[in-house]
């Protein structure tokens, strides 16, 4: 039997090349690199099979607030597990770990919402949301009313309609992406794209502008949603300039445009609010969220939705007699137990007063990496952020090709015993939330080495 590769091995590493797909990954350097293999965590540290020690410096993707070997989690899954291991919630059935999670989301909102939708993933909260956009104007009498603003840069998912909300060039190309109906407004990088002694706020003011300008050449009343990250997480960490949304929501509103806030990173804590949207200032009409929902140790999302969103729902399901969008999987009652213990225990050991007390050491190390000679740029909010490599500080100029310095670094922070994420040649940290200030410094000493050590490969 022909494996595509070469033959197998008895080595995980070695089936793991026979038989495995991997996303994100350059598939014809795995077939010779192979996989690190992760056996185990504890704390915010993680193994390989060899027994080496990595600090996860980017919490498993964004996700694991609550650290590795969190007992009450574990717990929590076994004991749903025993009573109710799976079910759906289809056609007016329910269960209470789904009933409770969604009561607990509507306590914590950051503005009124009426109701919670559970899905799987980031990118299936999106896609609905896309879905919920479109049968809410629908509902209204709006058929023109589709299309949907995101912006470059952006990341919302891999699904083929949250794909197209994405503004990063690779999760467009060959897969015949973006379909139609979605539209990319200006990146809101004042580093990268501010002109010349523009102020973030004038930066900022320009954004606006040039968005009712796109909304107008448009057409207002084709306009139905835009899709904002607080910040901006795959996209290269990019937080937003000084009075960026109190000057895009105007715009908004003008022209009856919902606001989706995408906070499948930001959201939990992750900013030092609860959520991203509290930290700049959005007035969502509706909210995405996954990843530390359950600090990952189950797939779930969640969508809240307005009022107004639900009712409109509700007269298209009346109309049509159902309302007919779903997963299997919605609000699975282990993955709703284990996300309903992550937000006790987020409330029972303050984890936002830790986040607040941690956070400023970590920036304080962030933006002192400032004054390396690789980086040009250093930006990130409460226990985020990223540097951004450059071949010329005084210019801005990037290395060549773009994303080879990225990944030279973030080669050497694995080797030294860190695991964060390159995206281009920005360098993103996000640690789990429960970091505390001395494993925050080791991070940051482990970085250094890596930098330190990329200075005569990219220099030469």
């Amino acid at each position: 039997m022909s494996t595509g590769t070469t033959a197998i091995g008895n080595s995980a590493a070695s089936r793991d090349k026979a038989h495995f797909l991997h996303p994100y990954t350059n598939l014809k350097v795995h077939e010779t690199a192979g996989p690190m293999i992760v056996e185990r965590g504890k704390g915010v540290y993680v193994y390989d099979d060899s027994g080496k020690e990595y600090i996860e410096g980017l919490a498993s993707l964004w996700c694991v607030s609550l650290g590795f070997d969190n007992e009450r989690l574990v717990e929590a899954a076994a004991r749903q597990m025993r009573k109710l291991p799976t079910y759906h919630v289809f056609g007016h059935k329910s269960h209470d770990p789904g009933i409770d999670l969604a009561e607990a989301l509507i306590a914590r909102a950051p503005v009124p919402m009426s109701k919670v939708f559970f899905a799987n993933s980031g990118s299936e909260a999106n896609d609905t949301a896309i879905k919920l956009i479109w049968y809410y104007n629908n509902a209204l009498g709006r058929p023109e009313k589709k299309k949907i603003l995101s912006r470059n840069k952006a990341y919302h998912g891999v699904t083929v309609a949250t794909a197209s909300l994405t503004g990063l060039p690779n999760n467009h190309r060959d897969f015949d992406l973006p379909i139609a109906r979605i539209l990319h407004a200006d990146c809101p990088h004042h580093y990268r794209f501010a002109e010349e002694g523009e102020s973030e706020e004038a930066f900022a003011t320009r954004l606006a502008e040039s968005l009712e300008a796109f909304i107008l050449a448009e057409g207002p009343d084709t306009i139905a949603a835009m899709f904002a990250e607080p910040i901006m997480g795959a996209g290269g960490v990019i937080v937003p300039p000084a009075t960026y949304f109190q000057k895009i929501q105007p715009v908004l509103k003008k022209y009856d445009i919902l606001l989706v806030a995408d906070e499948v990173i930001c959201g939990f804590m992750r900013t030092g609010n609860y959520w991203g949207t509290q930290t700049f200032g959005m007035q969502p009409d509706i909210l995405t969220c996954a990843k530390a929902l359950s600090s990952g140790y189950l797939p779930i999302s969640a969508v809240m939705v307005s009022e107004a969103v639900y009712q409109a729902c509700v007269v298209e399901s009346e109309k049509i007699g159902t309302f007919g969008h779903g997963y299997t999987y919605s609000a699975h009652p282990v993955a709703a137990a284990v996300a309903l213990e992550t937000l006790k225990i987020y409330d029972e050991r303050d984890i936002l007063g830790h986040v607040r007390a941690v956070a400023p050491v970590f920036q304080r190390r962030l933006k002192a990496l400032s004054d390396h000679p690789l980086v040009g740029e250093t930006r990130g909010t409460g226990l985020i952020g990223a540097l951004e490599l450059v071949a010329d500080k005084a210019t801005k100029q990037p290395f060549e090709p773009v994303g080879m310095a990225g990944a030279r670094v973030n080669g050497l922070c694995q080797e030294n015993g860190l695991i964060s994420r390159a995206m281009g040649d920005s360098l993103a940290l996000c640690p789990p939330l429960i970091i505390t200030e001395a494993e925050v410094g080791t991070m940051f000493d482990r970085l250094e080495k890596a930098l330190d050590a990329a200075v005569p490969v990219l220099k030469g």
